[in-house]
C-alpha cells in the first residue's frame, strides 16, 4: 500500500460522512502525473504554497496601507490565520483538513494591492463586476495555471459574498476568513490607536468575549457546536448575529476611518494612473501578460497586471513612470 493509499484509507476511517474525500474529487482540468505520497488536496496545497502569487501576499495590504510597523497584518499573515482557524474547525468536525487548508491558502491570491482600494479602482476602470474572489480563481486557473481540483477552485470562488461553496470545507473557510479578519483587524486598529479598547460595543463583547483570544474562541466553538454531526456548517444564530454586528462596527469605525484610510485616495489615484498608462502602453507590461493582450484584450491584461502587484511594487513603478529623476540618477 502506498502512502497516498494509506492517507486515503485514513480519510475513510476517520472522516465524517459529510466530509470531502480526496479520492472522490471531481478532478482537474487536465490530469497530473501520479503521486504515491500525497492526496489530491495535499498536492493542491503544495502547488499553492509554491506559486508566485502566494509569495506576493507578504507585501499586500490587509487594512493598513504599506505598514511600516512589523506587527501589522499583511495579506499573507491573514491567509495563514484563516488556514489555522479553518484547520481547527475542520479537525473538530472530522472534515477534510487538507482541503480546508488548500482553499484557505488560495482564497486571496487575486487580491489587489492596497486592499479593497485596489479592487474599487478596477471596478471603476475595468469592470464593475471585478472582485478578488473571481480574480483569485483566475490566478489559479489561468495566470499561474495551477490545475487545482474542482473542490479547491470552488472554495476559492465562494469564500466571500452570498455564494456558498459546494463542500463543507469551503463553507468553513468562509467562516474562518470572517473570524480571522474581524478579530485581527480589531487587534491592528487597537495597536494603531485607531480604536480604544473601551470603544468596542460592550453588549457584543459580553457575548463574544472581551479579548482577542476569547472572541476567536467563542466564534470557533460556536461553529463547531452548531455543525457537529450536521450535514452543513453553520454558526449558532446568537453568535452569528453578534459577529455580524461587530463586523458592522468595524466598517463604521475602522474600514472607513479617515485616520486608518487617509492614504486610500492617493493609492486609488496611483493605481488609476497606472491603469490608464498601461492601457495606452500595453507592450511595456512584462512578457507574461502579452498573450492575454492578444487573446483577451488590453484591459483584461492590464487588470491582471495591476491586481498582481504588491503595494511597494505599484508605488515604485508609479515613481519610475511619473516622477522625474534627478539628472544622473540611475534607474
Amino acid at each position: 500500500m502506498t502512502i497516498k493509499e494509506m492517507l486515503e484509507k485514513r480519510e475513510d476511517d476517520i472522516l465524517s460522512p459529510y466530509a470531502s474525500r480526496s479520492r472522490y474529487t471531481k478532478g482537474r482540468a487536465s490530469p497530473l502525473s501520479h503521486d504515491d505520497m500525497r492526496t489530491e488536496y495535499q498536492r493542491d496545497r503544495d502547488r499553492i504554497i509554491h506559486c508566485k502569487a502566494f509569495r506576493r501576499l507578504m507585501h499586500k495590504t490587509q487594512v493598513f496601507l504599506s505598514p511600516e510597523h512589523d506587527h501589522y497584518r499583511t495579506r499573507l499573515t491573514h491567509t495563514l490565520e484563516v488556514a489555522q482557524i479553518g484547520r481547527t474547525i475542520a479537525r473538530s468536525l472530522k472534515l477534510n483538513e487538507d482541503l480546508c487548508e488548500a482553499i484557505a491558502l488560495g482564497h486571496d491570491l487575486g487580491h489587489t494591492p492596497f486592499g479593497h482600494a485596489g479592487e474599487r479602482v478596477l471596478q471603476r476602470c475595468y469592470d464593475p463586476a471585478f472582485d478578488h474572489c473571481k480574480q483569485s480563481l483566475r490566478v489559479v486557473e489561468k495566470l499561474e495555471n495551477l490545475n487545482l481540483t474542482y473542490e479547491v477552485r470552488n472554495g476559492i470562488l465562494c469564500h466571500a459574498g452570498s455564494a456558498l461553496a459546494d463542500t463543507n470545507e469551503g463553507i468553513i473557510v468562509k467562516f474562518a476568513d470572517r473570524i480571522a479578519y474581524i478579530n485581527h483587524d480589531i487587534d491592528d486598529a487597537l495597536r494603531a490607536g485607531i480604536l480604544k479598547a473601551d470603544a468596542l460595543p460592550r453588549e457584543l463583547c459580553d457575548v463574544l468575549g472581551h479579548s482577542h483570544g476569547d472572541r476567536i474562541d467563542t466564534m470557533v466553538q460556536s461553529v463547531i457546536r452548531a455543525s457537529t454531526d450536521k450535514p452543513t456548517v453553520m454558526m449558532e444564530p446568537h453568535i452569528y448575529d453578534a459577529t455580524m454586528k461587530l463586523r458592522a462596527f468595524l466598517f463604521e469605525n475602522v474600514y472607513t476611518n479617515p485616520e486608518a484610510k487617509g492614504e486610500e485616495g492617493r493609492a486609488e489615484a496611483l493605481l488609476e494612473a497606472l491603469y490608464h498608462y498601461f492601457i495606452a502602453h500595453p507592450f511595456e507590461m512584462p512578457d507574461e501578460y502579452q498573450p492575454t493582450v492578444e487573446q483577451e484584450g488590453v484591459p483584461r491584461a492590464v487588470s491582471d497586471y495591476l491586481s498582481g502587484m504588491t503595494d511597494r511594487y505599484a508605488i515604485n513603478l508609479y515613481k519610475s513612470i511619473f516622477i522625474p529623476r534627478v539628472w544622473g540618477q540611475k534607474t
